[in-house]
C-alpha cells in the first residue's frame, strides 16, 4: 500500500516538475525563499580577497558510498561554487576533508575552477587537506586550524556529529565569521550556538539550486516547497474537519 501511494504521488508530481522546469529554462522570473546562509557565502570570499586571508572550507566528516553521502555532495556542491569566486578573484581556500574517498573529488573541484578562469597554474594540490579519518581526531585538528591560520572566515557544510563543538568554540573564540550546515540532529544545537549563519536540515540541500542556478534543481526546490505547503494545508484540513465532526 506504501508502495502504491509512494508511486501515486510521484506521478502527480512529475508534471509539476517538469512545467516549473521549463519556466525556469525559458529564464522566467523565479522567487525562491531566502537563505540567509547562502546569501552570505559570497561575502565571504569577497571578505578573504579584501584582507588576503585564505577562506576554510569543510565539506564534513563523512565520505562517499555511505548513508550520509547525501550531505557530503551538498558541501561538495557549495565548495565548487565557492571555488569558482575564489579562483577568479585569486582568493586562496583552504579545504579540510575527514574521508580518503573526498579527497580527490575536493582536489579535481578545486582543479577544474582554476582550469575554468584559465588559471591552472593557480591550483595547488596542497590547499586540499587530509586531517584525520576519525570525526574527534579531524575535529581537534580542524580547531588547531582555525586558531593557528589567520582566516578571514569558517565555511562548513556536509556531516557533522557532537565533535562539531570543538571546531565551532575556537572559531567563535578566535572571532571567525562562520556560516555551517548539517542534518545530523546531535550537531544542530552546538550549530545554532556558535555559527553566525547555519543552514538547518533541508536547507543545506536547497543551497545547490540558489549557488548553481540550474533549472532542474530550482524546480526540483519550489516543487518540494509546493509538496510542504500542500501537507501543511492537509493536516489543517483534517484537523478541523475532526474539529468540527466531533
Amino acid at each position: 500500500m506504501k508502495e502504491v501511494l509512494a508511486l501515486v504521488i510521484l506521478l502527480l508530481t512529475l508534471p509539476l516538475l517538469f512545467y516549473l522546469a521549463a519556466r525556469a529554462r525559458a529564464g522566467r522570473r523565479v522567487d525562491l525563499r531566502p537563505l540567509l546562509g547562502v546569501d552570505e557565502l559570497p561575502g565571504s570570499v569577497g571578505r578573504s580577497a579584501e584582507t588576503g586571508q585564505p577562506l576554510h572550507v569543510s565539506v564534513g566528516t563523512a565520505g562517499v558510498g555511505g548513508v550520509s553521502t547525501a550531505q557530503t555532495w551538498a558541501g561538495l556542491t557549495l565548495l565548487s561554487q565557492l571555488a569558482g569566486e575564489a579562483a577568479a578573484c585569486d582568493t586562496p581556500l583552504i579545504v579540510t576533508v575527514a574521508d580518503p574517498t573526498v579527497l580527490p573529488i575536493a582536489q579535481d573541484t578545486l582543479r577544474r575552477a582554476y582550469q575554468r578562469i584559465g588559471n591552472p597554474e593557480g591550483y595547488h594540490p596542497t590547499d586540499v587537506r587530509f586531517i584525520a579519518p576519525v570525526p574527534l581526531a579531524y575535529a581537534a585538528g580542524v580547531a588547531t586550524l582555525l586558531d593557528q591560520e589567520r582566516l578571514s572566515a569558517n565555511v562548513m557544510v556536509g556531516s557533522f556529529g557532537p565533535e562539531y563543538v570543538l571546531i565551532g568554540e575556537t572559531g567563535a573564540d578566535q572571532g571567525l565569521r562562520q556560516i555551517v550546515g548539517t542534518a545530523e540532529p546531535e550537531a544542530l544545537p552546538f550549530v545554532v550556538a556558535t555559527a553566525d549563519q547555519a543552514m538547518i536540515g533541508e536547507e543545506m540541500f536547497a543551497a545547490g539550486a540558489y549557488t548553481t542556478g540550474l533549472p532542474v534543481q530550482i524546480a526540483s526546490l519550489l516543487t518540494e516547497d509546493v509538496l510542504r505547503w500542500l501537507v501543511i494545508a492537509g493536516i489543517l484540513v483534517a484537523a478541523l474537519f475532526k474539529i468540527l465532526v466531533l
